[in-house]
């Protein structure tokens, strides 16, 4: 017979064991309860999604993104106006793409596409031997310039550069289509072209293959806003803390990436690991794509301060519209659009993009958990 303490005590134990057996048998409907991830597709104004996009593949990578409450599917899709058309078709929610495309489908075809995210500035140059006759833009008289197609949106900001020192482009500068990979680098090494003309990434990727350059740069050109995050005004319309959040992701994955560029570079390899780059040592593959990054990191830190140096993310109506002036003088567009029509305006959108612990980003970043 059990004694009235004993009985009180394996009454407790029942209770429990039973309380522990409730406990784990709803706990995982109480977990399914939780708000299910929105999908969500960005289409890139890219071919490959290498280091060259640490705003966007760290977002990804660190759970950046689902911790604002969505899962992203990053989409390269080639060129900036591929990307706007599927957005247009519903395809994509986002896109990551060259702002003179969001500016030639407002102006041109009246779409409406708002820049909610400016990553970077101007980033093209025209490379050249460092070591060769040609020290600045007027040596390229007579010379033949490598670009990646004819078509290629540099050209404008090149031609604007040979007028401005004495050059008419028609006559003086002959351009030839070289693609991209090996067929430039191969071009400038059989003296076929004197000049590649060519954005920040794909030259540091041209270094990486043994090319010495020097970089001719119109003194304006980085003083132009370009690689832009954009959606519709319908996606704003109807959720804009949508918007945020996506945006809020990029911002964190930028501070990252700035504070631990090594970091950033190892984590890239181990989410994408078709992109690492082969053929040498550890040591060589890690120089040859942190230069190719810092090519990014520079375009974002200059995008950061031409945006006024508070805000990451921040798009300036006053830099957009420089841009569109820009434009209009280079007959990209027939009519001009206002840059506040481009850019999100959602009150204080770019505060709460900003709402996040940077250092504690940044101490995360230097822990590096690759």
């Amino acid at each position: 017979m059990l004694l009235p303490r004993a009985i009180r005590k394996q009454a407790c134990v029942k209770t429990a064991v039973l309380l522990t057996t409730l406990l784990t048998l709803t706990a995982t409907p109480v977990l399914a309860q939780g708000k299910p991830l929105k999908k969500v597709n960005i289409a890139i104004a890219t071919a490959i999604l290498n280091v060259g996009y640490p705003m966007l593949t760290l977002a990804k990578t660190l759970g950046y993104w689902k911790e604002e409450g969505y899962d992203v599917e990053l989409m390269p899709v080639g060129g900036s106006l591929q990307a706007i058309q599927q957005m247009v078709a519903n395809n994509a929610d986002f896109v990551q793409v060259n702002a003179s495309v969001v500016v030639q489908a407002n102006s041109k075809n009246d779409l409406p596409v708002r820049i909610v995210m400016n990553n970077g500035v101007l980033d093209w140059s025209v490379a050249v031997d460092a070591d060769g006759p040609i020290k600045s833009v007027k040596d390229l008289k007579g010379k033949t310039i490598g670009v990646f197609t004819l078509a290629t949106g540099g050209t404008a900001y090149l031609n604007s550069f040979l007028r401005a020192n004495g050059l008419d482009p028609a006559k003086d500068v002959e351009l030839v289509a070289v693609g991209l990979g090996a067929p430039p680098v191969e071009a400038m090494r059989s003296k076929k072209v004197q000049g590649l003309l060519y954005w920040a990434s794909a030259i540091a990727t041209f270094e990486n293959n043994g090319l010495k350059l020097n970089k001719l740069v119109g003194d304006d050109w980085r003083s132009y806003p370009d690689y832009s995050l954009a959606t519709m005004q319908g996606t704003l319309d109807k959720d804009p803390a949508f918007a945020i959040g996506i945006a809020r992701g990029m911002a964190k994955a930028t501070v990252y990436a700035l504070a631990n560029p090594e970091c950033a570079v190892k984590l890239h390899w181990q989410n994408y690991p078709a992109t690492k780059p082969s053929g040498a040592d550890e040591a060589t593959l890690v120089k040859w794509d942190l230069n190719a990054q810092q090519a990014q990191l520079d375009s974002l830190a200059e995008a950061f301060k031409l945006n006024g140096g508070k805000l990451w993310g921040k798009a300036d109506p006053a830099a957009y519209e420089h841009l569109v002036k820009f434009m209009l003088d280079a007959k990209q567009i027939d009519k001009p659009v206002p840059a506040a029509s481009m850019i999100v305006k959602t009150p204080d959108f770019f505060e709460k993009v900003n709402a996040f612990d940077i250092k504690a980003v940044e101490a995360d970043a230097k822990a590096c958990k690759a």
